[in-house]
């Protein structure tokens, strides 16, 4: 038997994420959270496979995989969605290697940002990622409550909602409200989201421009949001809890950096509870996020 990396293909995939979920699920099982992930259909690795293959990795041995790693680049922003080993081989340095091919992708694209979410808990990854130069940011805060209870009361946002679509004024839109709350411009995953059938998009409005967009999942959950102005993002937050409310999900959920006062105060007041604690890790330079709120840890 003999250790190999090679770069990840297509009929890989759904392998990789059934190894993504049990890792997962042992990781926050020991530390009291219970399974918290779900197989999937793997189509945004499968995107993100056919826009950029080097981002992509798998670490196998006798042709049983141990171990996948998958990061993306957006403009100057290189993001690791995902990087995990088999519970059964850590130790073996998989991990490192892994993440040594991931970053030689963010090198070979230029990227001046590095950044990812792992869990808060996940005390040896967060070693690992400060030895290779990603530091701790900010918290982020998974929220959740069942969707009767955040309805209550809920406040009427005065921000004006219309569908997101894919012409080239609300591209250029879009492009406007990232730069200024992530600093890149995320086109082609806005298109990856036009194209899904279970999410939601929309432009929100007040007086003569757009100013923010959310995108709220069939399941009830809100992701990703982003406005041009911090001031803005308590009303932008209530529109997309009420578009979300308008679903027939039992629940409702988002993604809250520790950073987004607004979000938080009004999460909270309307009986969203924190499930579990993720934290945001960057280069030097890069992370302040008072304006985004992520869709989840592998999307940003």
């Amino acid at each position: 038997m003999s250790l190999a990396y090679r770069p990840a293909q297509a009929e890989d995939l759904a392998a990789a994420d059934a190894l993504v979920v049990a890792t997962i699920n042992d990781l926050t099982v020991r530390h009291g959270f219970g399974p918290m992930a779900t197989a999937s259909p793997p189509s945004f690795q499968l995107f993100s496979l056919k826009d950029d293959p080097d981002g992509l990795w798998i670490a196998e041995d006798d042709g049983d995989i141990l171990g996948f790693a998958w990061s993306w680049v957006c403009g100057d922003v290189w993001f690791l969605a995902q990087l995990f080993v088999d519970p059964a081989q850590q130790g073996r340095g998989i991990g490192n290697e892994l993440l040594k091919l991931t970053l030689e992708h963010a090198r070979k694209s230029k990227a001046a940002h590095k950044a990812l979410i792992t869990f808060t808990f996940n005390r040896v990854s967060q070693g690992l990622y400060m030895r290779h130069g990603l530091f701790p940011k900010m918290p982020i805060y998974f929220f959740a409550a069942a969707r009767e209870r955040v309805t209550e009361r809920l406040p009427e946002s005065p921000l004006r909602s219309m569908p997101i679509d894919d012409t080239a004024v609300t591209m250029k839109r879009l492009a406007e409200i990232d730069s200024r709350a992530t600093g890149v411009s995320r086109e082609k995953h806005h298109r990856y989201l036009l194209n899904d059938p279970a999410t939601t998009g929309v432009l929100l409005c007040a007086g003569g421009g757009c100013v923010g967009y959310s995108y709220v999942s069939s399941n009830g959950h809100i992701g990703p949001l982003a406005v041009m102005r911090a001031d803005i993002l308590r009303d932008a937050f209530a529109a997309a809890l009420k578009l979300a409310a308008g679903r027939s999900s039992e629940k409702i959920s988002a993604f809250l950096p520790g950073t987004c006062d607004s979000a938080l105060n009004l999460a909270v007041h309307h009986g969203m509870r924190i499930t579990f604690p993720m934290l945001l890790m960057a280069s030097p330079g890069y992370g302040d996020w008072t304006q985004y709120l992520p869709r989840n840890p592998g999307f940003m």
